[in-house]
């Protein structure tokens, strides 16, 4: 089930077709020494004398463009530019390289080397041009940043994971960000096409630890990334700490992050049924089978009423089929009246000062099934201190009933007394908590439904 929440390689399409745009100016070669002072250049004689031609050609190229980058515009400039430079551009170029001496030559020689590549649509050659941009050390930090991620992505076209890790990783480091938002993708399947997943998993660590320490949500990418590493590996406790901080600052998400610590915990019935409740109150209920475990784990026999809200909620989503539940949703209805007609003496036990722990938890289930969490509460409350009780399960049910009653502060406070086989579903309780109690910037999370 790991490719439910893996970042979609289909991302990377937007990121690999946001190239950049070839300049509509290309930088002037002065042929006397007087002109070239004065423009503040520093060509060699030598490369003078074979680049303005060169440049030349590639002002016709640029004027053939007409502002237009369509195939049928850049190949009506290839043809100018060819045409301009003796019959063939790439030659053309590569006879020049041995003149570009001094920084300068180098700057002007890759720019236009690298403009020709984008025109002709040879990334070989253009990425030589950014290399020789990277090279010539004339790059402010705005096109040493551009230049960076540009030559990243070509590399990446390119098949050159190595290096496509490093210009992409200098771009990052750099502070630059891209228009399409995906350089941490493409950086993070760069290293792993480069056999270092260890570098992509740390990247995404240091990225989420960044942004905590600022206190700021991470990127959904870097949580992503590091979730899926950490599930790969079967790591309960840190897949439990990312899937936690997806949940809560995207709210969208919450379905993945329950599944994959419902996938590795494996907790039985009784605990995998609060997992269960988080999925639908968070509304990440997507397919069947989440339906059918939800409603295995309530036992409509145990809680009627609750069987009842899953199953009419399937229904009404189209998950279920009246073929699928009908028979079991009609005997479970059937029970719901005789239920509801004993909870006024269920609550009377439970407040009788000799009622036993089990009694008293029991009300407190029965009232949280039936989406009366201020009730349940008080009998949680009055449970947890009581001799022989399940301390954890209590802690958690008082937190769950806290947050569905709007008490968020509180039921932090209890989720954090959970240890044990319970504490990773307390852990994602209380995201949920968090988020409800100061939702992420531009995330809203899913109404409840109870």
């Amino acid at each position: 089930m790991a490719r439910k929440f893996l970042v979609s390689r289909a991302a990377l399409a937007i990121a690999l077709s946001s190239g950049l745009a070839v300049a509509v100016s290309t930088p002037a070669m002065a042929a006397k020494k007087e002109k070239k002072e004065a423009a503040g250049g520093k060509f060699s004689p030598e490369f003078v004398k074979v680049a303005q031609p060169l440049q030349k050609a590639m002002e016709a190229a640029v004027a053939a463009l007409g502002g237009q980058q369509t195939p049928e515009a850049m190949a009506t400039a290839k043809q100018a530019f060819d045409t301009a430079a003796g019959g063939d551009g790439k030659a053309a170029f590569q006879a020049a390289v041995p003149a570009a001496t001094t920084p300068d030559d180098k700057n002007a020689l890759g720019s236009m080397m690298r403009n020709f590549g984008i025109i002709s649509k040879d990334l070989a050659l253009k990425q030589q041009g950014n290399m020789m941009l990277l090279e010539s050390g004339k790059l402010d930090a705005a096109a040493l940043g551009t230049t960076n991620y540009d030559s990243g992505i070509t590399a990446y076209q390119l098949k050159d994971y190595a290096n496509a890790a490093k210009y992409l990783k200098a771009a990052k480091d750099g502070g630059f960000a891209d228009s399409s938002g995906q350089l941490d993708l493409v950086l993070a399947d760069s290293y792993k096409r480069n056999n270092n997943p260890e570098a992509a998993l740390q990247m995404a660590k240091d990225d989420v630890a960044a942004a905590q320490a600022k206190g700021t949500a991470p990127s959904e990418t870097a949580l992503r990334n590091v979730l899926q590493q950490t599930y790969t590996a079967k790591q309960l406790a840190p897949s439990t700490e990312y899937a936690a901080l997806l949940g809560q600052y995207y709210p969208s998400s919450w379905g993945t992050s329950i599944s994959v610590v419902r996938q590795l915990s494996s907790l039985p019935r009784d605990q995998n049924l609060d997992l269960m409740r988080l999925m639908f109150v968070t509304g990440g209920m997507a397919e069947k089978r989440d339906y059918f475990e939800y409603i295995e784990n309530v036992d409509p026999r145990a809680f009627p009423g609750e069987a009842v809200k899953v199953m009419q909620d399937g229904l009404a989503k189209g998950k279920l089929t009246q073929a699928e539940v009908g028979a079991d949703l009609s005997n479970s209805q059937g029970r719901v009246a005789g239920d509801k007609a004993s909870l006024p003496a269920t609550e009377r036990d439970a407040n009788k000062p000799g009622a036993t722990a089990a009694t008293v938890v029991a009300a407190g289930d029965v009232f949280l099934s039936y989406d009366q969490p201020a009730k349940a509460e008080t009998f949680y409350a009055k449970a947890i201190s009581m001799p022989g009780v399940d301390a954890n399960k209590v802690a958690l049910r008082l937190g769950m009933s806290q947050t569905l009653s709007g008490k968020y502060a509180d039921a932090q406070t209890n989720f954090a007394k959970v240890t044990g086989t319970r504490q990773p579903v307390a852990k994602l309780w209380s995201a949920y908590a968090k988020s409800k109690s100061a939702p992420a910037a531009g995330a809203t999370a899913p109404a409840a439904t109870n």
